[in-house]
């Protein structure tokens, strides 16, 4: 670099020496904002020379940025204008020789003649909001922003704290924010119930399609997410996606180059090392872009002893073939390392006597002893896509992906005293492969879709009773099986056009499913095998016996889907929905006598109906939906405390779901705008009428936003109404009292054309009124058919975490553009 420094000099030097010529060219570049001081990209800037009447027209970037080189000096006028908007005019200003002028310039929305006529840009309250649906919607979706992601989440967010504020749901990780395992709830359907994807590819447990929030993608990978609260349509793939999908948006790739490090620092001592890395366009041609994160992040948690590790990196690399043909390949490793117990929360007795953080002791004599209780999480995720234009109406889109997870456990089971066969050496490891595509037709009327998602996956589980102090395993496990899984999902569905207004989508998609087992002797009473059991339960020996037993399972189900939309205005739509789907049994139900499955339990169906409207105005918006579904029901679990708190199965039976809900911002002024959201529903058991676990009565959220220029502040209020838990045989025995949060946000970043932009200061706080609400309750006594509930000091509750602070410094650099 010196080297190259020194050359410019001599070169200088050597022109002046010469009296040559030197360039006394002037330089005009800004930014185009919207009122809400975001950036306005595809905007058209019309600079003109006063004096000559030249007009050179630029185009903004995505970042709404303009440069004119090499003006002569004179007196220029600027004119901004971009679709939806009122044009912008900038007084003549006088340039002089060598000037490098850097401006920003403000577009107002035009009339409602003009904002109707692209919704992306003419509604500020639409640029303004958090989340919300589009009026193209044909179900009741929520979209939420990157911008929301990066500006009004915790820096250490995983997935389910960025939808947690969409109506009806709600998710609680009880060690703080990111710092373990969180569950969503929407609608009373529970994780197992809908689909969570990346990028438009599903990622799922084997053994009960379950999803862990704390390994994959954490927030630092995420560029929006869409919650798709309904079937969708055939072309809507995933293994259970009746209840809803979630599909996680990875980063866009930037055109130009953007460095930013990043150091948080917060409540229970966290701290995370973040360094991004954009590499903007480069290569021949400016064909390629590069994205790189790579990150650590360590706390000794909220509840004690629960401390926390993260490690992981990820990239996204994107190369333009052409202008028809575009690959992208993304892939992301992480390792989680944590002392997170297997029974998740403390005993309601403890939280009496050591408070609301209590969870585990530096007592080795002690169940309860941090020491004997670790997982080490080890994921990763990847994928090669190519998206193609093929001429003549037709479109290809495929990727191949596959994805790992490998959760080695060490966990104290016997919560009354620490023995030689307290322990448990525990495995699940997966890995999938898999491959997605899509061949598309636009025609006169319409457009014919048609692919397929095929997912190959194979599980080791197996759990061995173990001595906790020094971790000495028995010869024979708890468990131990291996299983295959083949999911295929073909479909095809056609969107008719009739008219501009109206849209019709009929489809069909057929859910395959085939798995193989092999499931090994154990020293339980189930899988024996023909063997002798001598000793006890969990610590005996099977004498003789077959070494393993091979059996399978498959499922088919034709699933169809229609839906229809209709442009009641250019601002305002309604859409009908009607769509089915089914679930498969988890593997556990599998687990009988001796391995004997004479009939496999049926995969269960649902029945979803929805109608919804959208509508977009200058100053506000507003998405309403209402739905029923009838779930022939799912296969639950309770940890059973008799039994070294093993999870005992059981089919809560069918239930009808039903509910309206609505979303809605309003832009105020200069950037503030107030955003709503709400639900009321039901969700009951069709035989008992008892509710349904984690369906809340009600939801509300309220959020006040400001975002002007370089400032982005909001404060989030959500609260969830009362709802039930199950008890292990009485559905909707225990009562949950409403609980409250709110969230407070306040950053600063550097924009404009500055080589620091991109740098940050932030500030985040969590649950700012510190309450510890129960949220979730496992009964001491396990399933039970006695009712009204009674609490047990014994009794697992899940709380809230107390507040949490994180404080964030970024340091940004990009070269000038």
């Amino acid at each position: 670099m010196r080297s190259i420094r020194s050359s410019w000099l001599v070169l200088a030097v050597i022109l002046g020496a010469l009296g040559l010529p030197q360039s006394r060219a002037a330089s005009l570049a800004g930014t185009v904002f919207d009122q809400a001081g975001k950036a306005v990209p595809n905007a058209t800037v019309a600079v003109k020379n006063e004096a000559t009447g030249v007009v050179r027209t630029l185009t903004t970037d995505s970042d709404g940025h303009f440069s004119a080189a090499d003006l002569a000096a004179g007196s220029y006028s600027i004119e901004a204008s971009a679709s939806g908007f009122a044009t912008s005019h900038r007084p003549a200003q006088q340039l002089a020789e060598n000037a490098a002028e850097d401006i920003t310039i403000p577009l107002s929305v035009g009339s409602v003649s003009e904002t109707i006529t692209v919704e992306a840009v003419a509604s500020v309250a639409a640029e303004l909001a958090p989340s919300g649906n589009t009026l193209d919607a044909i179900s009741a979706k929520t979209e939420i922003s990157g911008h929301f992601i990066q500006n009004f989440s915790s820096p250490i967010s995983d997935f389910s704290e960025v939808v947690q504020m969409v109506p009806g749901s709600f998710s609680v990780d009880q060690n703080g924010i990111g710092l373990g395992q969180a569950k969503t709830y929407f609608r009373g359907f529970a994780d197992t119930n809908y689909t969570i994807g990346f990028e438009g590819i599903p990622f799922q447990d084997t053994n009960d399609g379950s999803h862990h929030s704390w390994a994959f993608f954490p927030s630092q990978w995420l560029g929006g997410a869409d919650f798709d609260r309904s079937p969708g349509t055939a072309s809507t793939i995933g293994p259970s996606n009746f209840g809803g999908s979630i599909n996680l948006l990875g980063k866009d790739l930037a055109h130009d180059m953007d460095i930013r490090a990043s150091l948080s620092y917060g409540s229970f001592n966290t701290r995370l090392l973040d360094l991004t890395i954009d590499s903007g366009d480069f290569g021949k041609d400016k064909k390629s872009s590069l994205w790189v994160d790579v990150h650590q992040m360590l706390s000794d948690g909220y509840q004690t002893y629960n401390y926390q590790k993260r490690v992981a990196g990820a990239m996204k690399y994107q190369y333009r073939l052409s202008d028809r043909t575009t690959f992208t390949a993304f892939f992301g490793d992480l390792d989680d390392w944590n002392n997170t117990p297997d029974w998740g929360g403390p005993l309601r007795s403890q939280v009496a006597q050591f408070g609301d953080n209590f969870l585990m002791n530096n007592d080795p004599t002690s169940p309860f002893f941090y020491g004997y209780s670790f997982y080490h999480i080890q994921t990763d995720f990847g994928y090669i896509g190519m998206k193609t234009d093929l001429g003549n109406g037709w479109k290809f889109e495929d990727r191949v992906f596959t994805y790992r997870y490998w959760n080695k456990q060490n966990l104290e089971k016997n919560l009354t005293a620490v023995n030689s066969t307290a322990g448990v050496d525990k495995l699940n490891g997966y890995n999938h492969i898999g491959d997605i595509g899509t061949l598309s037709k636009d025609m006169r009327w319409g457009t014919f879709r048609t692919g397929f998602w095929y997912d190959w996956s194979y599980t080791d589980r197996y759990q061995v009773t173990s001595n906790p102090v020094n971790w000495q395993d028995l010869s024979t496990p708890l468990f131990h099986e291996h299983y295959i899984q083949n999911t295929l999902q073909p479909f095809a569905e056609y969107e008719l056009r009739p008219t501009q207004r109206l849209t019709i989508i009929v489809g069909v998609k057929d859910a395959h499913y085939d798995m193989a087992f092999n499931q090994y002797q154990d020293n339980s009473k189930v899988l024996c095998l023909g063997g002798t059991l001598v000793g006890k339960t969990k610590t005996g020996t099977c004498v003789g016996g077959a070494d393993f037993v091979s059996h399978s399972v498959g499922y088919n189900s034709w699933l169809p889907s229609a839906a229809a939309r209709y442009r009641l205005k250019n601002n305002w739509s309604a859409y009908a929905q009607f769509g089915e789907g089914t679930q498969i049994p988890p593997t556990s139900v599998f687990d009988t006598t001796n391995g004997a499955v004479e009939k496999p339990p049926s995969e269960t169906l649902a029945k979803t109906y929805q109608i919804g409207s959208v509508m977009k105005f200058n100053r506000w918006t507003l998405d309403v939906d209402a739905y029923y579904i009838h779930y022939q029901g799912s296969y639950a679990f309770v940890n059973d405390q008799n039994n070294l708190n093993e999870p005992v199965y059981y089919n809560v039976g069918p239930s009808n779901t039903k509910g309206i809900e609505a979303e809605s911002n309003i832009a105020l002024t200069h950037g503030v705008s107030l955003y709503l959201n709400g639900s009321m529903g039901a969700a009951k058991y069709q035989t008992t009428g008892l509710w349904v676990a984690n369906a809340p009565k009600n939801t509300e959220a309220i959020g006040l936003t400001w975002r002007q220029k370089n400032w982005d502040e909001g404060i989030f209020h959500r609260r969830i109404g009362p709802m039930y838990n199950d008890n292990g045989s009485l559905n909707g025995a225990i009562p949950i009292d409403a609980f409250q949060l709110t969230n407070v946000f306040l950053n600063y970043t550097v924009r404009n054309n500055s080589f620091m932009r991109g740098s940050k200061f932030s500030l985040s706080v969590n649950n700012l009124f510190d309450n510890h609400n129960i949220v979730a309750v496992t009964p001491a006594l396990g399933p039970t058919a006695t009712a009204p509930f009674t609490p047990n000091g014994g009794d697992i509750l899940s709380l809230l975490p107390g507040r949490s602070v994180m404080v964030t410094m970024t340091v940004g650099y990009a070269p000038r553009r």
